[in-house]
């Protein structure tokens, strides 16, 4: 099979390379746009079941009610994630065939895994959402857990793909085709894929969690004080301010395997030309001419952000050719700024949270509190971008890293331009969509519903 995929590939003409920024621009909002959807996935569900789960121990009706308006956002957002995901999915193909022509026997059973986790998740949320009144209140709590299972191992097999496009292993490479393929070492035996996975993880439930309670934070401030509300931010932010405090921990993580196997890229961080020892980083300020002109410079802070170690020796950007450098060195410094900013931002908000919730602080009186949590939802989802853009600009100019050039692996076809447009029309029909069912489900009257079926 990879014989075919790579002779078909051979066939094709040559890439147009004045098309190549547009196709990477026309990813990279394919990107933006799925990966928000992405963490609803992998974090919705828990919200409803937390939900449904304290109406099961505790009986109160308002639990039903805020797990059953959310399973309709849960489904909706489901629906929207399925159309952009296979945007994503078929964009690989048509703008990146080298790639997937070369590659393909490697990481296709992840896209395999990944369909079968999809179908799953598919069914189980029809089941769940159409369930409701229809079965006994514990078989619909556990035809729910299905969907939480399948939103999480969708996206880890996609993490695994993206985890060996970063650090390439399980195969070898034999005349331009993969032979001695292992799958299993490739996706999930590569350094980068269990500090992405649990990076992701843990973003999902961070965004998913200030978005959700940044909607009803908005409601507080607005004068909906009513119980409903109240119980509503209380859910998704409890659950975010957990996971916002151990991403930090985690990102220190990431950072000492980036310095260990993409040190190019670790240099981009802060725009360091030279290998150096104590080396430092600077806050803001930019990039030129071989060097961080302006900012604030914080000596050591990048030896140690990568080894715990002021005296470490950093990598520089000019230890590999021109060639091999990545090019946007001002976009990755500051999209990793910026994401280590807010996430600081977010654990802040995370613990004053959890300190005043266990103090049983009225935390809806508190107005400046809830306008932190307005800002924190759309400041997670830049955040959340930002990080992306990091992982994936800073491995520029490579696909699959120090293997395949991203200039060799675009599609030679035309019509790029034309693709790019309509696809921006196609989003921004979407975001339409979403933003009347969403206002829809929100203005339905909040009604606690008596029992209507045993729990047993």
């Amino acid at each position: 099979m990879n014989g075919v995929l790579h002779v078909a590939a051979a066939s094709l003409p040559p890439a147009q390379q004045e098309y190549l920024d547009e196709a990477r621009q026309m990813q990279a909002l394919s990107f933006a746009v799925h990966i928000p959807l992405v963490c609803f996935g992998i974090a919705f569900p828990t919200f409803v079941l937390i939900a449904e789960g304290l109406w099961l121990r505790t009986g109160d009706p308002m639990y039903k009610t805020i797990a059953k308006r959310w399973s309709k956002a849960m489904i909706a957002l489901f629906a929207v994630g399925v159309v952009t995901g296979t945007i994503l999915s078929f964009e690989l193909g048509l703008l990146w065939p080298r790639f997937m022509a070369t590659y393909g026997d490697v990481f296709g059973l992840a896209f395999a895994l990944e369909g079968f986790s999809f179908f799953c998740e598919a069914i189980f949320i029809a089941i769940y959402v159409y369930g409701w009144d229809r079965m006994s209140a514990r078989k619909h709590f556990l035809i729910g857990i299905p969907v939480a299972i399948a939103g999480l191992t969708g996206s880890l097999f996609v993490i695994a793909v993206n985890g060996f496009m970063q650090h390439p292993t399980g195969f070898k490479l034999q005349n331009g085709e993969t032979v001695d393929v292992n799958p299993f070492d490739a996706l999930f035996g590569n350094s980068f894929f269990w500090h992405e996975f649990v990076h992701m993880y843990l973003a999902g439930f961070i965004v998913a969690g200030f978005i959700v309670s940044a909607v009803y934070a908005a409601g507080l401030l607005r004068g909906k004080r009513d119980r409903f509300h109240r119980t509503a931010l209380l859910i998704p932010l409890t659950v975010a301010a957990c996971a916002a405090p151990a991403q930090l921990f985690v990102g220190d993580w990431a950072a000492r395997e980036v310095a260990d196997n993409q040190p190019v890229k670790l240099a981009s961080f802060e725009g360091l030309p030279e290998t150096t020892k104590n080396a430092p980083l600077h806050l803001f300020g930019w990039y030129t001419d071989g060097e961080v002109k302006g900012g604030i410079s914080f000596p050591d802070l990048l030896s140690i952000l990568a080894y715990h170690d002021p005296n470490a020796t950093v990598q520089g950007l000019n230890s590999v050719a021109p060639d091999d450098q990545p090019k946007a060195i001002n976009v990755i410094r500051y999209a990793f700024e910026f994401m280590v900013f807010i996430g600081t931002f977010l654990a802040t908000i995370a613990v004053v949270h959890l300190f005043l919730w266990l103090r049983r602080r009225r935390l809806w009186e508190n107005k400046w509190f809830l306008r932190a949590i307005v800002v924190a939802g759309p400041l997670a989802v830049v955040a959340l971008i930002c990080g992306w853009v990091t992982t994936e600009v800073g491995r520029q100019p490579w696909v699959v890293y120090g293997q395949l050039r991203t200039t060799d692996a675009v599609t030679g076809a035309d019509g790029i331009p034309v693709g790019y447009a309509t696809l921006a029309l196609v989003y921004l029909a979407l975001a339409v969509a979403v933003l009347w069912l969403m206002r829809r489900i929100a203005r339905t009257p909040i009604e606690e519903e008596p029992e209507t079926v045993s729990r047993a």
